[in-house]
């Protein structure tokens, strides 16, 4: 078994591998570091490696398999993760030249879960500072360049977690999404973003638990891997009071599924959105592909309009609690638009936060009605294609003028408000070969449905396979 072969398995098939003995947890992660070492100084999605650490875990899960101990989900399966999860003993930055130096003692909850689960950790994956925005590059470890293109941002902010799957440095990968997080670097880099409801995956520790927008999930290069992927890091948790008692058991199986009669709700703006003719054109055939599985497809789109506005105020009030102290000790480390974010929180009343909270559990119900009849919403993921590595973020859409730096992804930020699951999953590419990804969104909780309705879609496709120039030159 060559590197090669290796590194293009799914993460099932190397699971597949490695149970037979056929290849050992040594063997598969060496084959990554040696494709690591081949593309990674190019694109800079890993940026923290920890070789030495992960052998010893390499060679401890081999020696627990020939003794014949039970083997987690993920065993012998390498992972990097995003660098805004602490990781005990390994360099958690944030992507901020404030924390550069920072080793926390203690890992996250997903990072405990996938450990467990047997998952080799081999480093950290890049973000921008904080995760703010959904362009990946930071002072402490520079910009992440899109395999499919370099001179082509990869989205973010779990922007290094998608570039390292679709440059086959890793099988699976752990991110986060307030806004989009996981969903827009997914459509960037021809990945699956997986979006869970709020609650699916505890957020611990937390420092707000009832604050359903932000969360934990899963990335992978197949829909599949996604449903192993959850297996391991779903499930209630006793410090998150709002995360869901479901047992994660609920994706294990296949995910084939009838779709017959099954009606779908399809915009190619989301109700009115400005999106550029690539993202249109690559999309067109997606109501067709639909139906060809026997879906009912309907144009049609719910009432998100105060969307923005509760993003908004809801995501201020998140970084004014994170960050305000920070602008008094450390502002001139700070880039403009955390700033930016940070004071318009701390300039908002009680009342601006209730009734962003009255308005979203409005929409909610809404959306609730709305999807009555409805099964999913399908949609773009991003409002454009991947765009210049050097543009901070995006201004102007069809002759659209925006105001703040993630009004350009309200694709995926209004979906966020609703708290419902959401996936992105290849759909397209445009003319010059960049991915474009679609969204397919869930009733709120029916998270397992949205995999099975992706799948089904992934495979009538095959878009997803189509891999980046980068790996064969």
């Amino acid at each position: 078994m060559t590197t090669e072969p290796l590194c293009e398995l799914t993460a099932l098939e190397m699971r597949s591998l490695l149970d037979s003995g056929e290849v050992s947890a040594r063997e598969l992660l060496a084959a990554h570091l040696e494709r690591i070492g081949q593309v990674n100084p190019e694109l800079n999605a890993i940026v923290t490696l920890i070789p030495e650490i992960a052998y010893e875990k390499a060679l401890e899960a081999d020696e627990a398999q020939t003794r014949g101990e039970k083997l987690g989900l993920l065993h012998g399966l390498p992972i990097a993760h995003k660098d805004l999860v602490d990781t005990a003993g390994v360099l958690t930055t944030l992507g901020s030249p404030i924390y550069q130096d920072r080793v926390p003692d203690q890992d996250d909850l997903i990072v405990e879960r996938i450990r467990d689960a047997g998952a080799i950790m081999i480093g950290k994956t890049n973000t921008p500072e904080f995760g703010a925005g959904s362009q990946t590059f930071n002072e402490v470890f520079g910009v992440t360049s899109n395999p499919y293109d370099t001179s082509k941002t990869c989205g973010g902010s779990s922007g290094g977690a998608a570039v390292a799957l679709a440059a086959r440095m890793l099988p699976i990968a752990d991110g986060s999404d307030l806004g989009g997080s996981l969903r827009n670097p997914a459509s960037f880099c021809n990945v699956i973003g997986f979006r869970p409801s709020g609650g699916r995956v505890p957020t611990v520790p937390s420092s707000n638990l009832w604050m359903p927008m932000a969360t934990k999930g899963p990335m992978a290069r197949t829909v599949s891997d996604i449903a192993l992927f959850m297996q391991a890091i779903a499930g209630p948790h006793q410090l998150a009071p709002s995360s869901n008692v479901e047992s994660p058991e609920i994706f294990a199986g296949s995910l084939e599924r009838n779709f017959s009669g099954t009606r779908v709700a399809w915009s190619p703006d989301l109700g009115g959105l400005p999106v550029d003719p690539a993202v249109r054109a690559a999309l067109a055939s997606v109501p067709d592909r639909l139906s060809d599985l026997g879906c009912e497809v309907i144009e049609s789109w719910p009432d998100l309009s105060d969307a923005p506005e509760i993003f908004q105020t809801l995501r201020a009030e998140m970084f004014a609690h994170s960050y305000a102290a920070l602008l008094e000790t450390h502002r001139d480390q700070l880039k403009q638009t955390v700033i930016w974010n940070a004071e318009k929180g701390l300039a908002m009343s009680m009342r601006d936060h209730g009734e962003a909270c009255f308005k979203q559990a409005q929409m909610f119900a809404e959306l609730q009605s709305f999807m009555a009849d409805i099964d999913f919403l399908a949609c773009p993921v991003t409002q454009i294609p991947p765009f210049s590595k050097d543009v901070e973020y995006i201004k102007e859409i069809e002759g659209v003028r925006f105001d703040t730096y993630i009004d350009w992804m309200r694709s995926c930020s209004d979906i966020t408000t609703t708290t419902h699951p959401a996936i992105s999953v290849p759909a397209g590419f445009t003319p010059e070969g960049l991915p474009v990804g679609l969204q397919i969104v869930g009733r709120s909780r029916d998270d397992r449905s949205v995999l099975e309705l992706a799948y089904a879609f992934e495979q009538a496709t095959g878009v997803g396979q189509r891999r980046p120039p980068l790996l064969d030159g």
